[in-house]
């Protein structure tokens, strides 16, 4: 196996996968502004939420945690931001407190008003005039040979099935556990699907703190839910996994863990948090399909990984959920379903499904797929990356709105 890949490294030291620019809207209205300009300009990224309004501060918080973690992720050469007027907005979401923090990357970043412009389109003409300039210098920037210790990947895993837990989840957890000996970073969420096995993962924990605070976020997730009136037993698993054949939170966990692979956790993070050490890391944050893979990347991640069991999926070619969900981190499609490899061989990217069929073992699936992944680093592009689509992401929110 490749001990290096080979990135574009930033003023920080950080290293991405990919070069791009993007754009970011300080505020809801500007939303429409970013997607005329990422539509216009190519190498250009732009996120796109629900925006600030009605939120209360700790949320508008999350929402420009998002902002910047996604500007300093390693495959972005610089942001555009864009707003209406100077001191315009709530606080946490104002274009020059968004600059301030992404300044620390010691990558450009620009900011752009709509009244210092004259209007939305000529805002729209300068930020193509902008972001065509931004991507030819960073056209300029070259890809260099780095130790594979300094890829930084996520993990989520979803549409579960029985499949998930015996050869898909843990075929991610080898390969992590190979990337983690070869000094390199994994970060794996969804807090929901810890509940029922909570207490093992916390285990792991080097830190007392960190398997405490842990323990916080699961019960905080069970003890919401259970205050709509409803045990979130009942709503967990979905229908989807149910009809692929499990049958309760519990089971769902248990398997959902094993993309942890088996390395002590040294950090737990906060939702969107960046690790300050490399080796295994859990985060706090919501299983949507289009709100994990973004927060990921706003933790740093450079390459998202989607282990899907999809035991209850359409026949034939069916839709994939997210594509494009990861912003500005390839996000790759794994399964360790055989069946599923078939039925959606133009989305999955990696099959760990002959270990089901006693032709691999567990240890040769992560093996490859890390390979494939050191690959995907290299340049060569996920499946989702060939689709010009871009889903709104949903991030994960406290609530409630106002």
């Amino acid at each position: 196996m490749k001990k290096v890949f080979w990135g574009y490294i930033r003023p920080n030291g950080d290293v991405g996968v990919r070069n791009h620019v993007l754009i970011v809207p300080a505020c809801r209205v500007c939303n429409i502004i970013a997607k005329r300009i990422a539509d216009y300009v190519v190498g250009v990224k732009t996120v796109i939420t629900t925006g600030e309004v009605c939120r209360h501060s700790k949320d508008r918080k999350r929402l420009s945690d998002i902002y910047v973690g996604l500007a300093k992720n390693a495959n972005v050469y610089g942001t555009i931001i864009l707003a209406l007027k100077p001191d315009n907005g709530y606080p946490e979401v104002r274009a020059e407190a968004l600059k301030t923090r992404i300044d620390e990357s010691g990558k450009p970043c620009v900011v752009l008003y709509m009244n210092e412009a004259g209007g939305q389109d000529r805002l729209v003409e300068n930020g193509i005039a902008t972001a065509r300039e931004m991507v030819r210098k960073a056209s300029l920037e070259h890809r260099q040979e780095v130790p594979l210790g300094k890829l930084k990947i996520g993990v989520k895993c979803g549409w579960s099935d029985a499949t998930s837990g015996i050869s898909g989840n843990p075929s991610f957890g080898a390969a992590a556990d190979k990337l983690i000996d070869a000094g390199g970073t994994v970060i794996f969420s969804e807090t929901t699907e810890l509940i029922g096995a909570e207490n093992y993962v916390a285990e792991r924990c080097v830190n007392p703190d960190d398997a405490k605070r842990l323990l916080e976020m699961v019960n905080a997730v069970e003890t919401a839910a259970k205050a709509t009136g409803e045990d979130i037993r009942t709503i967990n698993p979905i229908p989807a996994n149910i009809a692929a054949g499990i049958t309760t939170l519990e089971e769902k966990s248990l398997g959902a863990i094993r993309k942890a692979g088996s390395k002590p956790i040294v950090g737990v993070l906060e939702y969107c948090q960046q690790p300050t050490k490399p080796g295994l890391h859990f985060m706090d944050g919501w299983a949507s399909a289009f709100s994990l893979p973004a927060s990921l990347a706003a933790a740093g991640c450079v390459i998202t990984l989607y282990q899907l069991g999809g035991g209850d999926l359409p026949d034939n070619d069916p839709p994939m959920l997210g594509t494009n969900t990861g912003i500005v981190a390839p996000l790759m499609y794994v399964t360790g379903n055989y069946i599923t490899a078939e039925k959606a061989s133009r989305s999955i990217d990696f099959s760990a499904g002959e270990v089901l069929r006693g032709k691999m073992t567990l240890d040769e699936a992560g093996e490859s797929l890390l390979e494939k992944i050191i690959s995907v680093a290299d340049g060569e592009y996920a499946k989702g990356e060939t689709i010009k689509y871009q889903d709104q992401i949903e991030p994960y929110f406290l609530g409630p709105v106002f």
